[in-house]
């Protein structure tokens, strides 16, 4: 569904239910190094959470391979299972010891694997459960199967998608409603532009993962890095605020560890952009 505007708050109805500020966070940096295992500091982790929800964000992204089942976990024991927060988790992905993301789309798999994410996140119904990467392994049909199924069984109350191609999506649909789709997406990175221009034509939230990588990323640095000095802002706010610009479904979900990282990325919600500097971001050569 189509993002609205009230009282300068921009939001999205995810699945035309869950209403959310557009800009949400992504709980991936909560866990250790690597997101792998704890934090050094669960309680400043805890705090980044509470904080965030505290400041209004009312949409946290989390998975089940982030520590794997740390992020999930802290999130519980950070917010619990507030009925004005939409807490959205992954499945399908596994994490080897070396800290590779290794797809896992069995559907007895999947199953289980939302079993455990109840379980951390301390609720019986998760708002949105996504499919973190098509496995090459494994029927794409079969594993959406499986979360049609989860649905109906009350499990999760909406179900997305991540990582996949323009068919993928319609072939989805076919089996359940999609409620978003995460996708790497950014100023310097926008290969998947045909997807999102998808997630438009059916009112599908669009999730960009990796939103900050721009500021790092060849000519995206230099451009994002011109247009935040002529605005005194720092360049992720404007990586941020371009996002929000581009189109009405993107759903935004920076992450940090930091309460003051957090409070800088927040801020990217207030950053007009001018002509000018949606001119400059445009015509950057995406990679």
């Amino acid at each position: 569904m189509a993002s609205d505007t009230d009282g300068g708050r921009d939001t999205f109805d995810i699945g035309g239910e869950f209403t959310v500020d557009r800009l949400g966070f992504g709980a991936m940096r909560v866990a250790g190094e690597d997101v792998i295992g704890r934090p050094e500091d669960e309680e400043a982790a805890k705090e980044v959470l509470r904080r965030a929800v505290d400041r209004g964000v009312d949409f946290v992204d989390t998975a089940d391979s982030y520590g794997p089942g740390v992020s999930e976990r802290l999130i519980r024991e950070a917010v619990g299972d507030p009925d004005d927060v939409v807490i959205a988790s992954k499945a399908g992905l596994l994490r080897n010891r070396e800290g590779d993301w290794l797809p896992h789309g069995d559907p007895d798999f999947l199953k289980n694997q939302v079993l455990c994410s109840l379980d951390r996140l301390g609720t019986d119904t998760i708002d949105l459960y996504q499919y973190h990467r098509p496995d090459p392994d494994t029927d794409f049909e079969a594993s959406v199967h499986a979360f049609a199924e989860m649905k109906d069984a009350g499990q999760v109350a909406h179900v997305g998608l991540s990582n996949v191609t323009v068919e993928q999506l319609e072939t989805a649909t076919d089996i359940v409603d999609v409620a978003t789709v995460q996708n790497r997406y950014n100023v310097g990175h926008r290969d998947d532009e045909d997807v999102l221009r998808a997630c438009e034509k059916h009112g599908v939230g669009f999730i960009p993962w990796g939103p900050m990588y721009a500021v790092e990323e060849g000519e995206s640095a230099a451009v994002l890095a011109e247009v935040a000095d002529h605005r005194d802002a720092t360049p992720q706010q404007v990586a941020l605020a371009w996002l929000l610009d581009h189109s009405d479904v993107t759903l935004p979900i920076p992450g940090t560890s930091s309460v003051d990282h957090l409070e800088s990325n927040l801020a990217a919600a207030d950053l007009s952009l001018t002509d000018e500097d949606r001119a400059a971001l445009n015509a950057v050569d995406p990679r």
